[in-house]
């Protein structure tokens, strides 16, 4: 997938907002974000066996052109892989949004890429270690990229795909006037949850930059 250019005069922010949710959309929160968590989960143990399989070849003399095939760990490849094999592992996939899934094989793809380019000595900072398998005690979470994702013209609600309508605690007024006059325009909406219990969503929003206007220019002598 291409990556997303932030256009001239334009820049990314986020906005968030509280939510006050119904406790059958906190299920399909919490039903969505576990999703996440479980596509990650089961792709990372694809990868890792494919990995471990190559090491065990090489222990045996396997020459490099004959090991197991190395998975394709873009996005796209792991979905491609994800898709092959929901059915089986997940037959209850259908209960949500196809993002929840995209959102977990998403965060895995940026994290092996980020392993391989610090492996191979191609990415600065710090060394990155290979990703971990996500707990369910965990913190829950899960993005959205696609779909019905909108601030509604009430100022006091959301909507997010499969989940739908969803009250906010606050109003999104500064947002949703950005949105109406056609200098914002939402990349993606995440869900998570606090400590505390409490869901809030965060867009990622591209949005126009002020144009500055010249202060007043006398006139010369």
């Amino acid at each position: 997938m291409a990556r997303f250019e932030v256009p001239a005069g334009w820049t990314v922010q986020g906005y968030r907002f509280a939510l006050d949710p119904t406790p059958g959309q906190v299920r399909a929160f919490r039903s969505h974000a576990g999703g996440a968590r479980f596509a990650h989960n089961v792709m990372l143990a694809v990868v890792k066996a494919v990995i471990d399989q190559r090491a065990a070849e090489r222990s045996y003399g396997i020459v490099e052109a004959e090991l197991t095939p190395l998975l394709n760990w873009s996005l796209a490849g792991l979905r491609k892989q994800w898709n092959a094999r929901k059915d089986e592992v997940a037959p209850w996939w259908g209960d949500n949004s196809k993002e929840a899934y995209s959102s977990g094989l998403d965060a895995l793809a940026r994290g092996l890429d980020a392993w391989g380019k610090s492996r191979a000595g191609k990415r600065a900072g710090k060394p990155v270690g290979f990703p971990r398998f996500k707990s369910a005690r965990a913190p829950r979470s899960v993005r959205f990229t696609t779909g019905t994702i909108r601030v509604e013209t009430d100022r006091h609600h959301i909507t997010l795909p499969r989940i739908g309508r969803i009250k906010t605690h606050e109003s999104t007024r500064k947002l949703a006037r950005r949105i109406d006059n056609g200098t914002a325009r939402v990349l993606s909406a995440t869900l998570s949850e606090d400590a505390s219990g409490r869901w809030h969503v965060a867009f990622q929003v591209v949005v126009q930059r002020a144009v500055a206007v010249p202060g007043h220019v006398g006139a010369q002598a």
